[in-house]
């Protein structure tokens, strides 16, 4: 059986792992996100002690240079990390370990994931949107990952704000109370009620407006996209409740016009929790390795 390795890169943390799947982990370790250098060199040292890997995926924060005739290829590019902007992530772990390398947004990786072992197995179109500290989305689409001009930043979509929410000024740098991220992700929960989102009662009417940004987001992706199933992570899709929420304000936005039996019948089974849990992105990871193992295209 093949071992590939997979990185998830996070603002906060590295998660590496040696394996073939979901059900094949060998080896896994969390390295703290320090400075590029160093946090990479951990990275090496844990893969050089296992067992030789036939190829490696990350799944890295953004944004990213994700185009191969670019000179920032592999390179984070203009992040509010200190410290990381323009900061190579291909180069230095091509060169330690000599394979080859699957490189993609931490979304795509784990929309990816999801296609191949979890909530999107057997679909070719469908997208993984992450809500937590910030909102992330990645995007199959007939079976490929979506990249274009950069690569999706569906976070940052504009939307309508709600009437009874006038007065939030937002936490998005750059678009304040515009973007849904600026609206609907954990800070801006936290900046709202004063209190982090975890601590929020069931009852708590955050709940019903984070479901309808939610929903408003998502009705714009399901119009532009059409995708087959919508899959919800992160840490703020821990509550529970908001599942039924969301589906029912997307119903009602999309108003009967997309005309599908999984949004009439089978809604409960279109917007859904992740399949592999909070494993998406480092699984994905490992699915990005394997499609640079069998040289598949990266999108």
């Amino acid at each position: 059986m093949a071992l590939y390795g997979a990185i998830e890169a996070g603002g906060t943390k590295f998660v590496c792992a040696v394996g073939s799947g979901p059900d094949d982990v060998r080896a896994q370790i969390r390295i703290p996100t320090t400075s590029p250098g160093e946090t990479l060199e951990q990275c090496l040292a844990f893969f050089l002690s296992q067992p030789k890997i036939e190829a490696l995926g990350v799944g890295c924060f953004g944004p990213l240079e994700l185009r191969r005739a670019e000179r920032y290829y592999g390179h984070v590019m203009a992040t509010p990390k200190p410290g990381w902007t323009h900061a190579d992530i291909v180069g230095p772990l091509a060169r330690g370990l000599a394979v080859p390398i699957g490189f993609d947004t931490d979304v795509n990786a784990a929309v990816l994931g999801e296609a191949r072992w979890g909530a999107a197995r057997d679909l070719d179109t469908a997208i993984y949107v992450t809500i937590g500290t910030g909102i992330g989305g990645g995007a199959l689409v007939g079976g490929q990952l979506a990249h274009g001009l950069v690569h999706p930043e569906m976070g940052h979509l504009l939307v309508p704000r709600e009437p009874d929410d006038a007065a939030f000024a937002g936490t998005c740098p750059f678009h304040g109370a515009r973007c849904w991220e600026g609206l609907a992700a954990g800070p801006a929960l936290e900046s709202r009620y004063g209190r982090r989102a975890e601590t929020l009662p069931m009852d708590h009417p955050a709940w019903d407006l984070e479901a309808r940004y939610v929903a408003s987001a998502l009705t714009s992706l399901v119009l532009v996209l059409s995708p087959q199933r919508v899959i919800l992570g992160g840490g703020v899709m821990q509550v529970a409740q908001l599942f039924p929420l969301i589906r029912q304000y997307l119903t009602r936005s999309l108003a009967g016009y997309v005309q599908a039996s999984a949004l009439r019948e089978n809604i409960d089974e279109y917007v859904v929790p992740p399949g592999l849990g909070t494993n998406s992105g480092i699984v994905g990871a490992l699915a990005l390795a394997e499609r640079a193992a069998l040289s598949l295209p990266p999108r």
